[in-house]
């Protein structure tokens, strides 16, 4: 585990803000640390709570960079998500209104749109193009997925004399920042480079929910109630809800405590048998038999275990996974044919309909404060960071130690033990670790 003097929570800054901000706040944050307890469920590198001080986010007195000549440039990265059109919104709204910046640029289709080989021409991003951008879904930038040279990149910035670069993404995005701060270190350059963490997975390191997970979740419930109507709406009728989760099950337990109708949750994190005591197709049987009708939600990672996996890759470096969801098909229709035992299955993936969407209210708040604190920090040359909020404050976290991992539901928490109880599935092998199961 990971001692406490191990984790820098310090903030690089491209030099001593000078400049006296204009801004009509009294409220600034200057040399604001907020200690914040840290304990496994935020981040399992550590087997006991811990205190870490983090940098407060907020208006700064002092700033590094002149508004009137300041440029920025704002990029979205990977798979889309709820809230993305409503951080641009924030961030074009925030530079050019309170800190009057005279040029904000828009990068198309993610670090493509910086390679000239790729041919995307960047968009000129003025209050007027993003006024109402925050009604829909996606990005107006759009994106792409995949490495890009962090050399080129930085010869794209400093080709357009691009001061500030907001990067939205998810881990491997924040990973791509962290190499553009490296590479805009190494030359020296008063560049700041400032991530906004962006995944409906919620799965990156030391934020508790990233933006979008909460539309993710709302959507996905709408799905569970559907499978649960279909399996009820026939004899020994079975939903199958697949959703996103590569290697972390929030938004699958998320939403099973939202909808009570879930009878069994599969995540990543808790690894399950099929056959045998414990497993789940003969605790699926029972259910039959005694109700009729059963809803089983999986994450998409969950199961790997039990599938062949070819080793292959995605764009992002991401290893393609095995479907879980055809697994329990045939598995569930193999096992039931057997003991002759009529059943229906309904299977409903709304995968992509749930990060296409626009963000709910809440989210859209959240959105809302992340662009603006993500400005703040930048003006005051802040760099090599990202705005994240924990435990109902806004923070900045250096980019070091989001990458460090990829958060997983942590299956002594809380939130798993609740999805255990409102499934009652705490019976099944792999739900726990085995001293907990017999302890």
């Amino acid at each position: 585990m990971t001692e406490p003097g191990a984790i820098d929570t310090g903030i690089r800054t491209l030099g001593t803000p000078k400049l006296t901000s204009r801004l009509p706040y009294r409220t600034w944050v200057d040399d604001v640390r907020l200690p914040i307890q840290v304990d496994r469920e935020l981040c399992d590198e550590f087997a006991d709570p811990v205190r870490l001080d983090f940098e407060a986010a907020g208006p700064r007195k002092k700033l590094y960079f002149d508004p009137s000549r300041a440029k920025c440039a704002i990029v979205t990265c990977g798979g889309l998500c709820p809230g993305l059109n409503d951080v641009i919104r924030a961030i074009v709204m925030e530079a050019h209104h309170a800190y009057h910046v005279p040029s904000i640029m828009g990068i198309r289709y993610g670090l493509e749109g910086f390679i000239p080989a790729y041919g995307h021409q960047p968009v000129e991003l003025t209050p007027e193009r993003v006024a109402d951008i925050h009604r829909f879904g996606g990005t107006i930038l759009g994106s792409s997925r995949g490495p890009q040279s962090a050399e080129e990149i930085v010869d794209s910035l400093e080709r357009s004399n691009v001061s500030i670069l907001f990067v939205i993404g998810g881990d491997g995005s924040m990973k791509a920042a962290l190499s553009i701060s490296r590479e805009v270190q190494a030359r020296n350059l008063k560049i700041a480079v400032i991530g906004i963490p962006k995944t409906i997975d919620n799965d990156i390191n030391f934020i508790p929910q990233s933006f979008g997970f909460e539309t993710a979740v709302f959507k996905a419930t709408e799905a569970i109630e559907c499978a649960h109507t279909e399996a009820k709406g026939m004899p020994n009728g079975i939903g199958l809800v697949k959703l996103m989760g590569r290697e972390s099950g929030f938004i699958a337990a998320q939403a099973t405590l939202a909808m009570k109708e879930v009878n069994f949750v599969l995540i990543p994190e808790a690894p399950f048998t099929l056959e045998g005591e414990g497993g789940l197709l003969p605790a699926l049987e029972e259910r039959l038999k005694s109700r009729h009708h059963a809803v089983i939600v999986a994450a998409e990672g969950a199961g790997q275990h039990l599938l062949d996996r070819s080793g292959a890759t995605d764009a992002s470096g991401n290893l393609l996974l095995g479907d879980v969801a055809d697994l329990l098909r045939s598995e569930i229709k193999r096992y039931m044919d057997a003991r002759g035992i009529p059943h229906a299955l309904k299977y409903i993936d709304p995968s992509y309909i749930i990060r296409s969407v626009p963000a709910t209210a809440n989210d859209k708040v959240y959105c809302g404060f992340l662009g603006q604190y993500a400005v703040h920090a930048a003006m005051a040359g802040r760099t090599d960071m990202v705005v994240g909020k924990i435990q109902d404050r806004y923070v900045h976290l250096p980019l070091e130690l989001v990458t460090r991992r990829r958060r997983k539901l942590n299956i002594y928490s809380d939130l798993w033990r609740a999805a255990l109880e409102s499934t009652g599935q705490g019976m099944l092998a792999g739900m726990l670790p085995r001293q907990e199961m017999h302890g």
